[in-house]
């Protein structure tokens, strides 16, 4: 295999390093702005260089964002080239285009990385579904958002503090707002909703609410009545449809999820067969990640491509009802009071969605039973 790689940062260098010690594939050329030297590899600053020779047969994508990496990637398959990326917004955002493509085309697409970092959940959603039906999938999807909350409740720092932290520790950009808003664990339970259930969800119909408004306060009232604050992903096949969403969720403090240290992520998923089966590891990393790239470029040399049927559009339908702890301005049925906020009387997930968007101020948190 001669390998095309786009992008030369953390995961592109950990891929790259990785591959030095193979002989079933090598690193011809790398795709990168800055001026870099390489031994056994050709640096180069134009995409063409890599698209038009033939001697690259894979393509793998590290350089994050939607665009150029869509253009890229894209041509890429057009190209006849198989397509290895960690980019979990690229292929949530153009899954439709993208995977017809690639069949069309009669190349490999793989993306484990893209979710979980170095666990390879996407892969074992692959495994499970060929022999069960799946029935949800969820959980710990993004360490940043993990570390700030862990920090917040073990040592009662408030959220400007435990963020700073983060970011001095390299788990956090300088900019958090992809992993804080939720947008990250957005993208990721929409992917793997589309692998474990076989479509592919409309993104606007999947709401998302992150931690930014969370306070020591906060979770100091939630430790009160035994409860820990996580960020939980939730997708869910329903009778005839499916539900999926991202929010603070209040789990008991002696449950699983509660106990997901720092920068760690815990995914499970529900089958009919295997009932829960959770997966815990580091979300991301240089090498955690890059193994998972490496792993998908295993399975392209085995003739191995996506992870599920391609199985048209669908909407997520957010029916399910819960009590929430909300902070600001709630004005609706309240069954208990929390000190600075309040617990919610059962409300639709896709109502208390709407209520947040209209007031950006509140912190909202799912209560599980």
């Amino acid at each position: 295999m001669n390998i095309g790689l786009l992008g030369f940062g953390v995961v592109g260098r950990g891929v790259y390093e990785i591959v030095r010690g193979r002989e079933d594939m090598r690193v011809r050329k790398v795709l990168c702005l800055e001026d870099i030297s390489l031994p056994d590899a050709e640096a180069v600053k134009d995409f063409s260089q890599i698209l038009e020779d033939d001697s690259i047969d894979t393509v793998v994508e590290a350089m994050g964002g939607l665009h150029p990496s869509y253009e890229f990637v894209s041509a890429a398959l057009a190209a006849g080239k198989h397509v290895v990326t960690s980019n979990k917004a690229l292929v949530c955002t153009y899954y439709d285009k993208l995977l017809p493509l690639a069949r069309e085309k009669g190349v490999h697409l793989r993306a484990t990385a893209a979710v979980g970092g170095g666990i390879g959940w996407l892969s074992e959603l692959e495994r499970s579904r060929r022999v069960q039906k799946l029935t949800e999938v969820g959980g710990i999807m993004n360490g940043t958002c993990n570390y700030i909350l862990d920090n917040m409740t073990r040592f009662g720092l408030g959220y400007d503090e435990a963020l700073k932290q983060a970011q001095s520790l390299g788990y956090a950009e300088a900019n958090p707002a992809t992993d804080v808003d939720g947008i990250d664990t957005w993208h990721k339970v929409i992917l793997s909703a589309n692998v474990a259930f076989g479509v592919s969800l409309e993104k606007q119909s999947v709401p998302v609410a992150g931690i930014r408004n969370i306070t020591a306060r906060d979770v100091e009232s939630f430790a009160g009545h035994g409860l820990v604050c996580k960020l939980i992903s939730t997708g869910k096949r329903l009778g005839d449809g499916f539900s999926a969403y991202v929010q603070p969720t209040l789990v008991a403090a002696g449950s699983l999820e509660a106990a997901v240290p720092l920068n760690y992520n815990l995914i499970t998923f529900l089958g009919e067969s295997s009932e829960r089966m959770s997966f815990y590891g580091q979300g991301a990393g240089r090498y955690p990640t890059a193994y998972n790239v490496v792993q998908d470029l295993v399975d392209v040399l085995g003739g191995k491509g996506f992870y599920a049927p391609y199985g048209g559009k669908a909407q997520a339908r957010n029916e399910e009802t819960m009590g929430y702890y909300v902070r600001g301005g709630w004005d609706g049925p309240v069954r208990e009071d929390w000190g600075s906020g309040v617990v919610t009387e059962p409300v639709s997930v896709d109502a208390m969605h709407r209520w947040l968007k209209e007031h950006p101020q509140a912190f909202i948190a799912g209560i599980r039973d």
